[in-house]
């Protein structure tokens, strides 16, 4: 049985649910979708809901409060049953075969896969966070300027594979099996936004799962629709995300001069985009 539960979580996404929503209540496969919001302001729930009154698959959990991606993730597998979760941000709008053709690929994979597809903006412009690397942190090490010159975080198309090993995939569009998901423990919660799907791909890979991308089975994403207006809450838990990572791979087998080191890294690189993420969040306050 390949019936697929599709996890949604939302804040603050009244711009693109809608849309979100209606393309996954057509995609073939989808048995249950669960919409998980983290305490909106915004016309969000009403759109779920009128979503919710119409499609017995559908039901929401709503938050008074905004306890992360990877809680509201874990929250919406644990109300599904489907044998497969696929994690949709509310910014990507999948087709009609999407969910069909990525269980085909894992299907033929013969073994534990988490899978991603190719995402793509409006313009057919791929989303370079689709296919990742783990992080460099020995690059992060030649400071906040030098960093580029190491191994770089985004991994170039193979244009000549259908299905493209990779060390992670985005979270924006995850498919992967329950059993697995169970097995490794779900999305770590103490990761409040980003680097929580950098978490769940290497413990996947650890736990013998193959992480991958579908390169023939394109998906719009938006990106980023619910978090232009709060830069500086984003760039602060992307960076605080990538040291949580850093600490429970990577630190255990280095050093105290090395993990301070790369703890200065890390948030010298945030502070030296300070002046970006203040001009973002100036724009976005500007009526």
């Amino acid at each position: 049985m390949n019936a697929v539960a599709a996890i949604v979580v939302s804040h603050e996404s009244a711009a693109s649910i809608d849309a979100c929503l209606v393309r996954l209540r057509a995609a073939t496969g989808v048995a249950e979708i669960r919409v998980i919001d983290n305490a909106s302001s915004d016309d969000t729930l009403a759109v779920v809901q009128r979503h919710a009154v119409t499609d017995p698959r559908l039901r929401f959990i709503a938050n008074p409060d905004n306890p992360g991606f990877a809680t509201a993730c874990n929250q919406g597998a644990a109300d599904s049953q489907a044998p497969w979760l696929a994690f949709v941000n509310p910014d990507c709008l999948v087709e009609a075969d999407t969910f069909p053709r990525l269980l085909r690929h894992a299907g033929a994979a013969g073994a534990d896969v988490l899978l991603g597809a190719d995402l793509v903006d409006e313009d057919g412009v791929r989303d370079g966070a689709a296919r990742r690397n783990d992080p460099d942190f020995a690059g992060m090490l030649r400071g906040p300027l030098r960093a580029r010159r190491g191994r770089p975080l985004d991994v170039a198309v193979d244009e000549g594979a259908a299905l493209q090993p990779v060390d992670a995939v985005s979270g924006a569009l995850m498919l992967v099996p329950r059993a697995l998901f169970e097995r490794i423990g779900g999305f770590d919660a103490a990761y409040r936004l980003h680097a929580e799907d950098l978490d769940l791909c290497r413990r996947a890979r650890i736990a013998g799962a193959t992480v991958a991308v579908a390169n023939d089975v394109r998906v719009l994403h938006l990106r980023g629709v619910s978090s232009r207006a709060r830069p500086f809450f984003v760039e602060w838990h992307k960076h605080r995300g990538l040291w949580r990572y850093f600490r429970r791979f990577e630190a255990p087998a280095r050093g105290a001069s090395v993990r301070a080191a790369v703890w200065l890294a890390i948030w010298t690189h945030w502070l030296s985009r300070l002046p970006r993420i203040l001009a973002a969040s100036l724009r976005a306050a500007t009526p």
